[in-house]
């Protein structure tokens, strides 16, 4: 009796694909919402709000909605592979909704002015110590 050959296992691509060619996605970075992806944004907050409201107890107050988000409050990751990455310091920044990022003729920038970076915080105040903790002279 002979034992059959054993089938070879093909490996499956996991997690996300590049936005431009589809391979597997070794970087990414944050670009505004496009009008549509922010209607259709919209149109699930507003759903879950109305089954708040349909499932809330009727013979009490009703439940306060959480505002809705904003266009400068919603981003989504832009996916890309080894060779349709933009550079690091570009995708450090939040690109415009209109980025045609991984385009090849731009790469390894985009067409669009990305958003500044956030100011950093400011360092707190070290805290005062007691003069007992001082270090001897």
């Amino acid at each position: 009796m002979t034992t059959p050959e054993p089938h070879p296992i093909e490996p499956t691509a996991t997690g996300p694909a590049c936005e431009l060619c589809g391979g597997p996605a070794v970087v990414h970075w944050q670009r505004r919402l496009t009008d549509d992806e922010y209607d259709a944004y919209l149109a699930i907050h507003q759903a879950k709000r109305d089954e708040q409201l349909l499932l809330g107890d009727p013979q009490g107050a009703a439940p306060t909605p959480e505002p809705l988000p904003l266009p400068a409050d919603c981003t989504r990751a832009v996916h890309g592979c080894v060779n349709h990455a933009i550079g690091i310091n570009a995708a450090a920044h939040v690109h415009a909704k209109t980025c045609t990022a991984p385009q090849v003729d731009d790469l390894p920038g985009c067409d669009c002015s990305p958003e500044p970076l956030p100011k950093p915080a400011p360092e707190p105040e070290p805290a005062q110590l007691p003069a007992s903790w001082a270090a001897p002279a």
